[in-house]
C-alpha cells in the first residue's frame, strides 16, 4: 500500500516525470481513438504478436526525450537490438506492455522502463496510463507512486499482514492447462482468490496489495519483467525462475524469458515454490 508523501528529491525521477507523464497521455489519446473506432494501424510482427501505431508513437517519443537527459543506450521492444551485447549499462523499454489488452479495450496496459547495470535492474518505472499513475523504484529506497492527475506523491508502506492469499494471472491463462493444474495444487496448501489482468499491471497490483503471487508458465521478454522485478525486490519480494534464481538481464543470446514465480514477500515465495514443487512431482 502507499501513504501520502512529499515531492521526492531524486533528480532522475524528477527528470523522468514529465517524459513518462506525456507518454501516458499519448497512449491515452491513442486508446481513446481506438475505442472510438477511428482508423487505427495494427500490424503483426515476426513472432505473430500485434503491434500498433500506439506502440510506435510512444516509442518514438520516449526514445527522443530520453536521449535529451541521458547518453546511455536504449534497448526497446520496438527498437534496434543488434548492439546490446556491448552494453554494460542501458535503458530497457516496453512502450506499450499489454498491446493485446489495448486491442481488447481493456485499460490494463502499461509503460515499462528500467535501468540495467551489468545483469541487474537498478532503477525502474511502471506507468498505468488509464489510472494516471506512475510507480518509481529509485536506485536507493522504497518505491514511490505519483498520480499526475492529482499531482500527488505516495511512498510505499508494507501491510502488517494479508487477510488472504491473492493470485495474479494473465488474461490468457484460462486457455493454458498448467495454470489450472498449479491452482489445483495450490488449493491443497492455502485458500486463495484469483485476480486476472494483463501486462505488467499485475506487478503494480502486487505493490497495491491486490496480488501476492504471480505465476507465469508462458513466455515473456526481458522488457516485460525488468521493472516489475526491481520494484518487487525493493519491498522484500522478488521474481525467480523455477530453480529459484532471480532473473538477470542482457546476459543471453535471446531476450525471451522462461517461466517465473513473482511474489510479494518471503512467506508468499515459500507458498508459491512449494506448490510448484508439488506440481512438478506429478510429472
Amino acid at each position: 500500500m502507499f501513504k501520502t508523501a512529499a515531492l521526492p528529491q531524486d533528480s532522475m525521477i524528477l527528470q523522468l516525470v514529465p517524459i513518462v507523464t506525456q507518454a501516458c497521455e499519448i497512449l491515452r489519446e491513442e486508446y481513446r481513438r481506438y475505442c472510438a473506432g477511428d482508423v487505427f494501424d495494427v500490424l503483426e510482427k515476426e513472432d505473430h504478436s500485434p503491434v500498433t501505431q500506439a506502440d510506435y508513437r510512444t516509442n518514438r517519443y520516449i526514445t527522443r526525450e530520453l536521449a535529451k537527459i541521458s547518453d546511455l543506450p536504449l534497448l526497446s521492444e520496438e527498437g534496434e537490438k543488434d548492439e546490446r551485447e556491448k552494453w554494460q549499462k542501458f535503458w530497457l523499454l516496453d512502450p506499450l506492455d499489454g498491446t493485446k489488452e489495448f486491442l481488447h479495450k481493456r485499460p490494463e496496459f502499461t509503460i515499462n522502463l528500467s535501468l540495467v547495470d551489468g545483469a541487474d535492474t537498478v532503477f525502474a518505472v511502471l506507468a498505468i496510463p488509464c489510472e494516471h499513475c506512475i510507480y518509481f523504484c529509485p536506485e536507493q529506497g522504497l518505491p514511490l507512486k505519483y498520480n499526475y492527475q492529482a499531482e500527488q506523491w505516495f511512498a510505499y508502506c508494507a501491510l502488517d499482514h494479508a487477510s488472504s492469499v491473492q493470485i495474479g494471472l494473465s488474461q490468457s491463462s484460462q486457455n493454458k492447462p498448467k495454470y489450472a493444474e498449479y491452482l489445483d495444487v495450490l488449493s491443497t496448501l492455502t485458500e486463495f482468490s484469483v485476480f486476472k489482468a494483463g501486462s505488467a499491471y499485475k506487478f503494480c497490483m502486487m505493490l497495491e496489495d491486490s496480488v501476492d503471487i504471480y505465476p507465469r508458465f508462458h513466455p515473456t521478454c526481458e522488457w516485460d519483467t525488468s521493472a516489475g522485478q526491481c520494484l518487487l525486490e525493493r519491498i522484500g519480494g522478488g521474481l525467480i525462475d523455477f530453480n529459484g534464481r532471480p532473473f538477470t538481464y542482457n546476459q543471453r543470446d535471446t531476450l525471451l524469458n522462461g517461466g517465473f514465480m513473482a511474489f510479494k514477500n518471503q512467506e508468499m515465495k515459500d507458498i508459491a515454490m512449494q506448490a510448484l514443487a508439488l506440481m512438478q512431482k506429478r510429472h
